[in-house]
């Protein structure tokens, strides 16, 4: 097993009942703004913490299946100094409890807040920030997923491309920054685009990706 101590997580599964290292299982991962939640420039506020319109429901319909969710999300606000990890740990508590709300979970959350252009210790590269892989890895070694089974969800090129790195199915959404950068050349590299993450688990559900 590879180390990846490195990378930062919030709210893990401490038991999850489907981690079976003889018998890996897919997994959705999904990134958190523009996905999950509404787009807020360097969120810092729970209250300001707004769930997409039917991100909740399609996250159930995963959970019912037993398939882990998983959220890899990169957090430059922490290096730019717009909040704290215990301030990022409060937004992470706020959107799993809408979610809670409304009947949906996820297993587990991988952040990554490093950045080039940060402060202090958090100014630095790191395979864990998107495009780079180290997130889906680290969550692939803890929860015994199957990577090539496995589909990513993301709104950005570099979301996009982590996954791709990771050997994951990929998928693009117009929601947050989608609504840009799905209409770049790039985007290409997604297997498909959807309008949102309702409309990519429907897809992904049609086509056989995921047996839901």
């Amino acid at each position: 097993m590879n180390d990846y101590s490195f990378v930062r997580r919030h709210l893990i599964d401490p038991a999850p009942k489907w981690r079976d290292r003889r018998h890996p299982l897919p997994a959705v991962f999904l990134d958190r703004d523009g996905v999950i939640n509404e787009e807020v420039h360097y969120l810092s506020r729970p209250e300001d913490m707004v769930l997409i319109p039917g991100v909740a429901k399609a996250i159930a319909r995963i959970n019912a299946a037993r398939v882990p969710v998983v959220v890899v999300t990169n957090q430059s606000g922490v290096a730019r100094g717009f909040l704290s990890e215990d301030q990022l740990q409060d937004l992470h508590v706020r959107m799993t409890q809408l979610l809670a709300d409304e009947g949906a979970s996820v297993q587990g959350i991988y952040y990554s807040p490093f950045h080039s252009d940060g402060q202090g210790d958090y100014r630095k590269d790191s395979i864990c920030r998107k495009p780079g892989p180290g997130m889906i890895f680290a969550a692939c070694e803890e929860f015994a997923i199957d990577r090539a089974d496995s589909v990513l969800i993301g709104d950005k090129i570099a979301d996009i491309r982590a996954g791709n790195a990771a050997g994951l199915k990929t998928v693009m959404v117009r929601t947050g920054h989608g609504a840009h950068e799905t209409t770049l050349p790039e985007a290409a590299e997604a297997g498909f685009i959807a309008d949102d993450l309702q409309a990519a688990v429907d897809q992904l559900c049609a086509s056989g990706a995921i047996a839901l």
